[in-house]
């Protein structure tokens, strides 16, 4: 088989690596890729939005499989306009693509079936969000979400009136995050513990992955800014057999069988952002694809071949397949560029990849990288996420921070808690947003 990855960030370096195993797979190419794809696969230079040429080069190469990481392509209709040349692809379509590429329709979707969610105001003008806030009574810290896609900066944690209406004046007059921010969404805060839930779709089954936590915010302790995601990591304690079984029965299957009641079915990877709160399992968002960093440490457990599972998904025969998980944890470290997420330098030099390989169970999935002359640069905000495994929680996390201390380059910044929270017991019951 001949399959392309669509996409360039460490989710994608992660799913060529996986993909590679499979004894089905004869060439893997990633369009645009990065350094570390380009040096197990052929990195090809079509845009993730440049859905014509990419459909093109797919039938020029005879491509037998697609698999779409990032969501800005999908919410464009990549899956439709593959599907319309008769070419195989993993992904939703531009319809249910709707679920991540607008917080509202999400929202709407939710109420509609009934799916346990934060309570919620929507707005289409400055004029309303704001009327919406003077006679709220959601209480601060309240969360303002804008409806579009905004590269992880559209969710925004107010304490204050004051800080609300600054926040909404940003987005709906100043237009800071574009198009994204033309509608918006009031929210409450959810209190309780995220996790990260991520199942396998073809429209009628379902097949879930192992939990996994996200770590948002820049700075340890869940400090500063948002961010795309400084580090995830995935053990099967993260959630019990009761929570478990709760998601699947109250958000997954309504979700599913939603989605197909109204026209729009489900086919590819649903990830949903969970709180858990002290009423139950709870909905913060829909992602339409794999989590980046999640993707890391859960794809280093996952057993199977993921080709199989992909052609499940575009057969609907997920039924006729059994996941099978390493019982080790997992955790994914994310390096960064000094300042991000904010403004960041590239073209740094990275050395140490490695000496930080070279340690037992250890990967290191490449992100805003690039080769030039043989040698890896740094070319991006999130930079690296080095990966670790072991058969328990404190020894993995010891493992992936020997493997970080490999790896040097300028100004480079990472937490030094991540999975801490898995060492502790029972919930920690801090306001956190996603």
């Amino acid at each position: 088989m001949r399959v392309l990855v669509v996409g360039s960030g460490g989710r994608e370096h992660a799913l060529v690596w996986k993909i590679l195993s499979s004894p089905k797979v004869t060439k893997v190419y990633c369009a645009p890729g990065n350094g570390g794809t380009a040096t197990i696969a052929e990195n090809v230079p079509i845009a993730v939005d440049q859905l014509d040429a990419l459909a093109a080069f797919a039938l020029t190469q005879k491509i037998d499989l697609t698999i779409v990481g990032p969501e800005f392509p999908l919410t464009l209709g990549i899956v439709n306009c593959f599907e319309d040349r008769g070419l195989s692809i993993v992904g939703p379509s531009r319809e249910a693509a709707r679920l991540e590429g607008s917080k509202i329709f999400a929202k709407e979707f939710m109420s509609r079936h009934q799916i346990p969610t934060a309570a919620y105001v929507a707005c289409s003008s400055a004029e309303e969000a704001l009327a919406a806030i003077q006679c709220s009574d959601f209480g601060y810290p309240l969360v303002i979400k804008a409806d579009g896609l905004a590269a992880g900066k559209g969710v925004v944690m107010v304490k204050s009136q004051l800080e609300a209406e600054a926040t909404v004046r940003e987005m709906m007059e100043d237009r800071i995050l574009g198009k994204a921010g033309e509608r918006l969404l009031l929210e409450e805060c959810l209190r309780g513990e995220e996790a990260s839930f991520l199942v396998f779709s073809d429209g009628e089954h379902i097949l879930s992955m192992e939990p996994s936590q996200d770590h948002k915010t820049v700075f340890d302790h869940d400090q500063g800014p948002n961010t795309g995601g400084m580090g995830a990591y995935s053990t099967d304690q993260i959630l019990s057999a009761q929570q478990h079984e709760e998601i699947i029965d109250t958000i997954v299957r309504p979700t599913i069988r939603g989605m197909a009641a109204e026209r729009t079915p489900f086919q590819g990877i649903l990830y949903v952002g969970l709180m858990l709160t002290q009423q139950g399992v709870k909905v913060l968002e829909f992602n339409v694809r794999m989590g980046d960093p999640e993707t890391q440490p859960v794809l280093f457990r996952l057993e199977n071949d993921l080709v199989e599972v992909f052609q499940g998904i575009c057969g609907k025969t997920l039924n006729l397949i059994t996941l099978l998980w390493d019982p080790a944890c997992s955790v994914c470290v994310v390096l960064t560029a000094g300042g991000y997420p904010g403004r960041f330098q590239k073209g740094q030099l990275i050395e140490g990849l490695a000496e930080a390989e070279a340690i037992e169970d250890v990967k290191v999935f490449h992100a805003g990288t690039v080769l030039r002359g043989g040698q890896v640069m740094t070319c991006g905000g999130r930079v690296l996420g080095v990966t670790a495994k072991s058969a328990d929680l404190p020894s993995a996390i010891d493992r992936v921070y020997q493997a970080v201390q490999k790896v040097k380059f300028q100004h480079m910044h990472y937490r030094t808690d991540i999975g801490s929270k898995g060492l502790k017991e029972g919930t920690v019951e801090t306001p956190k947003i996603h």
